[in-house]
């Protein structure tokens, strides 16, 4: 169970993800996805039950041990969480600041090194924006700042991608381009690929499963081929009034 300012945002929620498997989180705004998604990442503590990554209780991890396993854990923000003023190749490279001291990250950061800046370019091309290295990211449209997130976390090398509602501030168009670009990714990559999102299509679409959430709870887990507009339509037209509390959900 998770609370947040005192109101119950996750209760009984029970699920298994498989390494490699793509899931799909479906729901409306305050139904507990952004939630799910920080305690995937361990950003949240439950305060019952236990959460497992890798094989990891997180509840037995001291601040190092969590941090360490946070940093291979790519988690794509719905407002992108860049710093605006500085480039594109700052930006990715602090993909990795819990991976290494204050001081090394640092260093990173300021001076790039050769392996790093050649890295970062690369994943930029694989992301398609391999042009906007050096430019700063309050230049970029939405979608090119989505993918510079993106970038930030490949630059994690992570085992598992997290995307809190990525296709929010695209069209449709670019919003099947992003899907399509991370579900291939993460075939390359052999990720585990969790994202939150509320069109139907596009969950059906490029994920094999889909989990709904209604009022902190899960309403339906299933494959996405069973899913039924029908489905979703009562999903959305459920009060959900009751588990919002001060969660952010997209």
């Amino acid at each position: 169970m998770v609370h947040l300012g005192g109101t119950p945002v996750l209760r009984g929620v029970n699920l298994e993800v498989s390494c490699g498997e793509r899931v799909a989180l479906l729901g409306p705004s305050g139904a507990g996805k952004t939630t799910l998604l920080r305690v995937i990442n361990g950003v949240i503590v439950p305060r019952s039950g236990s959460v497992e990554v890798q094989d990891t209780n997180l509840r037995k991890l001291d601040q190092g041990a969590l941090r360490q396993l946070r940093s291979r854990i790519g988690f794509v923000h719905q407002d992108h969480s860049l710093v605006a003023n500085l480039r594109v190749l700052h930006n990715v490279v602090a993909g990795r600041l819990g991976q290494r001291s204050f001081w090394s990250s640092l260093r990173d950061i300021v001076r790039t090194s050769k392996a790093d800046l050649l890295e970062v370019h690369r994943i930029l091309e694989r992301v398609g924006i391999g042009d906007k290295l050096y430019q700063r990211t309050d230049s970029l449209s939405g979608g090119q700042q989505q993918r510079v997130a993106l970038a930030r976390a490949l630059f994690q090398q992570p085992k598992m991608l997290l995307a809190d509602e990525p296709v929010a501030s695209v069209d449709p168009t670019r919003s099947r381009d992003l899907l399509n670009l991370m579900t291939e990714l993460a075939a390359e990559e052999g990720w585990t690929l969790v994202v939150s999102i509320h069109d139907l299509e596009l969950a059906r679409e490029f994920f094999p499963r889909v989990v709904g959430l209604r009022n902190g709870e899960v309403y339906f887990d299933g494959p996405a081929e069973d899913l039924t507009p029908q489905m979703v339509t009562e999903l959305y037209s459920m009060d959900s009034t009751s588990s919002t509390g001060g969660e952010q959900d997209g």
